[in-house]
């Protein structure tokens, strides 16, 4: 039972990590056609994040191969009832990826306006889909006891569904939007304040809509009313975002990015604490639901990937630290790459 827990959490913590490191290129890849007014606002957005983006994936690796290793019976059924959304986002992260690297190896104005719209398409389409994929796991899947998919895809393009693929996009634009003003200066540095400032009230607005209505379409409430200490999660998440809205107002640009990063790590843990012990809810009877407990590797193998976890995870955080120090200071105009 306490493997099980435990992996539960770290299941949750290393998809809210992906969606922390790599919301950001969800970001300003979806403000890129907004933003990205000459060639030069474009290249500075691409650099803004070329250092770091293919880094940011192996979260997701991870976050995939947790799922594999430790509950392989939910990664089946996730695969199978979630197979066009999954693929479609594996689809659109190859594209966006190939993007960066093919835009700037023909000197053709068709050439890089097909590589600049895979950008955007790779990078919008993902958080749209990431959202509504996780508001429907929120929600309950339809699987039968079997755990096969009674229904089409497009049955997770529900209004719940949608809302949260809204609200990851809104969560991802807001956190792109500061990186930016991080990492540029000049009239993108102040159209990327612009934009977080105008796009922080829609934010605020979805996720109280998504706050709402998820009292009413999930039993993710069912567990914080069960121990309201776990509110703490919430209120944190709250901080997180009015936080990134009054660093941003001071022009404290680093802790405004670390405080859209809490708020992005916080609404993910408000889904999984909502969800425990369930990992794959059924929306047709919850006996059918796969758990922690229900659906996880043998203890042997849970024991052994847990060594494995605390050895390396840190390993990956110490490098990644070490990169983001390298590279926090704004791009260099005169070293540009593509």
């Amino acid at each position: 039972m306490e493997l099980q827990s435990i992996w539960f959490f770290l299941w949750g913590l290393l998809w809210a990590i992906f969606f922390m490191t790599d919301g950001y290129d969800f970001g300003i890849g979806t403000l890129y056609p907004i933003l990205g007014k000459n060639e030069e606002d474009k290249r500075v957005m691409i650099n803004a994040i070329g250092p770091l983006w293919d880094g940011n994936q192996v979260w997701l690796i991870t976050a995939g191969g947790v799922t594999f290793a430790a509950f392989p019976i939910v990664y089946a059924v996730m695969f199978s009832s979630l197979y066009t959304a999954l693929m479609l986002i594996l689809f659109a992260l190859i594209i966006r990826g190939v993007s960066f690297e093919f835009r700037g190896k023909i000197d053709n104005p068709r050439w890089i306006k097909i590589w600049d719209t895979c950008i955007f398409v790779g990078s919008f389409l993902p958080a749209l889909l990431f959202g509504v994929a996780f508001a429907n796991i929120f929600k309950g899947i339809p699987i039968d006891e079997n755990g096969i998919f009674q229904g089409n895809v497009l049955a997770l393009f529900n209004p719940y569904g949608l809302l949260g693929g809204v609200l990851f996009v809104m969560l991802f634009v807001q956190h792109g939007a500061i990186w930016l003003t991080i990492k540029s200066d000049g009239d993108l540095h102040e159209n990327a304040m612009r934009i977080s400032r105008k796009t922080w009230p829609i934010l605020l607005s979805v996720a109280v809509i998504f706050l709402v209505y998820t009292k009413f379409a999930t039993n993710l409430y069912d567990n914080y009313l069960a121990n309201p200490v776990l509110l703490l999660v919430v209120l944190l998440t709250v901080a997180g975002l009015l936080g990134s809205r009054i660093f941003m107002a001071k022009q404290e640009f680093f802790k405004a990015w670390f405080s859209s990063a809490l708020t992005i790590v916080g609404t993910i843990f408000f889904g999984v604490i909502g969800l425990f012990p369930n990992l794959f809810p059924s929306s047709l009877d919850p006996a059918y639901s796969l758990t922690a407990f229900n659906a996880s590797s043998s203890p042997l193998t849970l024991k052994i990937m847990l060594v494995v976890v605390v050895i390396f995870v840190p390993v990956i955080l110490a490098y990644q630290i070490w990169a983001y120090n390298l590279f926090k200071t704004k791009v260099n105009k005169q070293e540009m790459t593509y």
